[in-house]
């Protein structure tokens, strides 16, 4: 079983994802609005993040710990992702369907945010697991391992780059949670505590996860396309929608800025992917 200051870097990590959250209320210190043709761009940057780190992070690791050819694999992980996509589709019904009793703002705007909060909330947790099954292989003395060096720690080469991906990807969410905050009047500080506490079962999410797989190396391919399925579901089920919803009144419907911002995601990814 790992000790508690692996815990305690594991929930750090997954801190560190939440408070980059915060960084997407930034841009609202400076301007009014973000305009619709760089939202596009953001949700695309995000998706083609998302989705780089599942296939050429999670997946990919997930397919490498598993003894055996394809077959194998696909049995091993492939439940993870079923589960994974399982959880999202749970969590979106869940949140639809509640009830809601504003007082201070208007009925549908008070329904939006709240949707828009408890959806990210609720999604932050699989981006948590995605971390914290990233440092699986923490503590562990195999030559064999893909590690790194960071201020003093030995750090597995996956943890790095899932915690890299997941800060970068949050900066969008952040400003989706608080475009409709900057709409009703909400302060600057304020958009910045509400994006960031969207994210903030992530370090739980993390720890969780570390836990698990640490206590059975089994659960490892299940754990790896667990996070990869919820991740890569709610690219296609919300991220691409709000982007397309955003720049429906752009030329072309703002697919070529979603197309231009998922290439730059994955551009971004691939090459920490094969460091």
């Amino acid at each position: 079983m790992a000790d508690l200051g692996n815990f305690a870097l594991v929930f750090v990590a997954g801190l560190l994802t939440a408070l980059a959250t915060g960084l997407g209320a930034l841009p609202f210190f400076l301007v009014e609005d973000i305009s619709d043709r760089w939202n596009v761009v953001l949700w695309g940057l995000a998706s083609g993040i998302m989705v780089a780190a599942s296939l050429f992070g999670l997946i990919r690791e997930g397919i490498a710990v598993v003894d055996g050819g394809p077959v194998d694999a696909a049995v091993a992980v492939g439940p993870g992702v079923l589960v994974g996509v399982l959880l999202v589709v749970v969590a979106h019904e869940l949140l639809e369907d509640a009830e809601f009793h504003p007082k201070e703002y208007e009925e549908a705007d008070f329904r939006k945010l709240v949707l828009i909060l408890g959806i990210l909330t609720v999604h932050s947790f699989p981006e948590g697991v995605a971390v914290g099954v990233s440092f699986a292989e923490l503590g562990i003395d195999d030559p064999s391992l893909s590690t790194v060096a960071l201020g003093g720690l030995t750090l597995p080469v996956l943890a790095v780059f899932m915690t890299v991906a997941i800060s970068i990807h949050n900066v969008p969410e952040g400003v989706a949670v608080s475009i409709p905050l900057r709409s009703m009047g909400v302060g600057e500080w304020r958009m910045v505590w509400w994006a960031v506490f969207s994210s903030l079962p992530q370090p739980l999410g993390a720890v969780v996860a570390y836990y698990f797989v640490t206590l059975a190396e089994r659960l490892l391919p299940f754990g790896f396309g667990f996070a990869a399925g919820a991740m890569v579901y709610l690219v296609a089920t919300e991220f691409v929608p709000e982007a397309l919803e955003r720049g429906s009144d752009l030329p072309g419907g703002g697919r070529r800025e979603l197309l231009g911002g998922i290439t730059a995601g994955v551009l971004l990814m691939v090459p920490l992917a094969f460091a």
